[in-house]
């Protein structure tokens, strides 16, 4: 057993299980980290791509929905800063989002429509509950093919095909939200609007999320633009190119996106982590209070929430939202399993592979998104565990 408490037979094993997927050619390679009491375990394998130059610790990925809870802490430090609040209509700082109308069905025309009861909030941005998103039906409604043509971003992330921010806003406004605000679970928009929201109230999305998150914590290589040189080839789940290291995340986004848009490195990802763990301090100082992280971290859908959302029913069973991100409410190992597990407490594991197939995490469940970050079989616990005693959202009705 080592000095913070890791096991050295079971990190043997989860090398094991790493270097699988990379002799077995699913993907070019593969970063895990494990930090345990200031202890960090660093494991890297294989090449950047197919082919292609060895992967280093400092490697570039693009983290596609892991962008949303940094996106979140930034919004929750405003709050804090007094520069925005959780309840308030945000008509004012949003105006394509005032005075919305709701499709009558979800599934139904255009022009059928109702004026919604009230404003969209930040509160309904967090937590996903504006009233537009990514939708998931057995056959595509018209508002989904509207937002499509009106390239919205339904699908996998493309920083140079989407509009400026000002004139996405504008197209999003011109279409009716797909059910009332607070109505039910709708994924990612509300975190392209949070970026939008951001970027009015500070400047630019990225200069805000430098200011409260990445600067205090010292992650000086997540940015919206990476090095090619340093840039891992993204690949789809049939394996084909995505996106190659001198493609469009080497390039400044014409849309800064809150939602998909950050690159990273594995040690940039423990930072923040690390950060939520400890509710908000970072070394001896602080970049959020204690009750803020537990509110992000605490499971804010109600059981009528989460009755009539998700990306298939029963969906969230075993799941929660809080600001920006999934927590595991509930565990179901399957009859056999067998968590792997790397010492007692391992306090942070992340994993990072240098391909991006379909996602299977909460993190990147369009299912589509070419996503660095994913669950690998046998890391079950990497979930954050919900508080349900803190920081509980308001009643409603």
């Amino acid at each position: 057993m080592s000095t913070g408490g890791l096991s050295k037979a079971r990190l043997g094993r989860l090398h094991d299980v790493m270097a699988g997927y990379v002799e077995r050619g699913e993907v070019p390679g593969v970063i895990t980290l494990v930090e345990r009491h200031g202890e960090a375990h660093v494991d890297v394998l294989g090449s950047a791509a197919f082919g292609g130059p060895a992967l280093s610790r400092d490697s570039l990925f693009r983290i596609s929905s892991m962008t949303k809870p940094i996106a979140a802490a930034a919004a929750m430090a405003l709050v804090e800063q007094c520069r925005l609040r959780l309840g308030e209509p945000l008509d004012e700082l949003l105006p394509e989002m005032a005075s919305r109308r709701v499709l009558a069905r979800i599934d139904g025309p255009l022009d059928e429509t109702v004026p919604a009861e009230r404003a969209i909030t930040l509160r309904d941005l967090l937590t996903f509950r504006m009233g537009f998103g990514q939708l998931y039906l057995p056959e595509e409604p018209p508002i989904v093919r509207a937002a499509n043509e009106a390239g919205i971003g339904m699908g996998p992330p493309r920083p140079s095909e989407m509009p400026e921010p000002d004139e996405w806003m504008r197209r999003l406004g011109s279409l009716p939200l797909m059910c009332p605000p607070g109505g039910r679970w709708l994924y990612n928009t509300g975190s392209d609007v949070l970026g939008v929201l951001l970027a009015r109230v500070g400047g630019s999305l990225e200069e805000v999320l430098r200011e409260t998150v990445l600067d205090p914590l010292g992650m000086d290589d997540t940015r919206f633009t990476g090095d090619a040189g340093r840039l891992v080839t993204a690949y789809g789940g049939d394996l084909t190119v995505y996106d190659p290291p001198d493609g469009e995340w080497s390039r400044p986004p014409s849309f800064p996106s809150a939602a998909a848009g950050l690159v990273s490195t594995v040690d940039d990802l423990l930072r923040f982590g690390r950060m939520m763990l400890h509710f908000g301090r970072c070394g001896s100082g602080r970049v959020l209070a204690r009750p803020t992280v537990e509110a992000m971290v605490t499971d804010q859908l109600t059981p009528g929430d989460k009755a009539v959302s998700g990306f298939y029913p029963g969906y969230f069973d075993t799941r929660g939202w809080g600001f920006g991100l999934s927590m595991t409410t509930a565990r179901r190992h399957r009859v056999g399993a067998r968590p792997l597990r790397l010492g007692r407490r391992a306090r942070h594991v992340v994993v990072l592979r240098s391909e991006g197939g379909p996602g299977r995490d909460p993190a990147d469940a369009e299912g589509r998104v070419p996503a660095v970050q994913q669950p690998v079989p046998g890391l079950l616990d990497l979930g954050v565990p919900v508080n349900r005693g803190l920081a509980r959202p308001p009643r409603r009705g």
